[in-house]
């Protein structure tokens, strides 16, 4: 495992979609004093269209393209908590590239809850149309969780309050910082 990164590194949260990256992301944030962001948010601002607009005439491919240029970018600042998209750590290139330069905490939730949490129509081009959107949702799940399984930390988000997520994270990221400052 690499060294812990700086105590001013970004922290990145993946996991599944409705698991909660932007909520807990925001409030994670606030705590801190940091700037949030949002992946996909800064991912439609430059190609000047929706994400299930890229979909259609980029196809999946084009997306991750994209969203892996906004991630270059993320991994360089300070001070920031980043929610990501829900397949942006499912790309070695993007998970290693998050594990190197700063904290990374998987959200995790349970298929049902994430469907619930997302609503019927989602918006979400991978599961939109399914016959069945949560058998959909917990074969997506099961396909990004070796992913997922490699942030350095996992934290569920079933039955929690967003607030104690985004508490236990930020306890979780000062005590690995901690860790590098008494090992440095």
């Amino acid at each position: 495992m690499n060294p812990a990164p700086s105590d001013d590194a970004p922290i990145f949260l993946i996991g599944f979609m409705g698991s909660g990256k932007t909520t807990v992301g925001r409030l994670l944030a606030d705590r801190l004093g940091w700037f949030f962001a949002d992946l996909d948010e800064r991912v439609v601002r430059v190609a000047g269209m929706s994400i299930p607009e890229i979909f259609a005439r980029e196809g999946e491919a084009g997306f991750r393209r994209r969203e892996t240029e906004a991630l270059r970018l993320a991994a360089a600042e300070r001070r920031v908590v980043l929610a990501t998209g829900g397949g942006a750590a499912c790309r070695d290139e993007n998970l290693t590239l998050m594990l190197d330069a700063g904290h990374v905490a998987a959200l995790g939730v349970s298929p049902g809850e994430a469907v619930r949490r997302a609503g019927a129509a989602s918006g979400r081009p991978l599961l939109d149309g399914a016959a069945d959107p949560v058998a959909a949702a917990a074969a997506l799940l099961a396909a990004r969780q070796p992913f997922y399984a490699r942030a350095h930390w996992r934290v569920e988000t079933d039955g929690r309050p967003a607030a104690q997520v985004a508490d236990e994270i930020a306890r979780l990221v000062a005590g690995r910082a901690g860790r590098r400052r008494e090992t440095a």
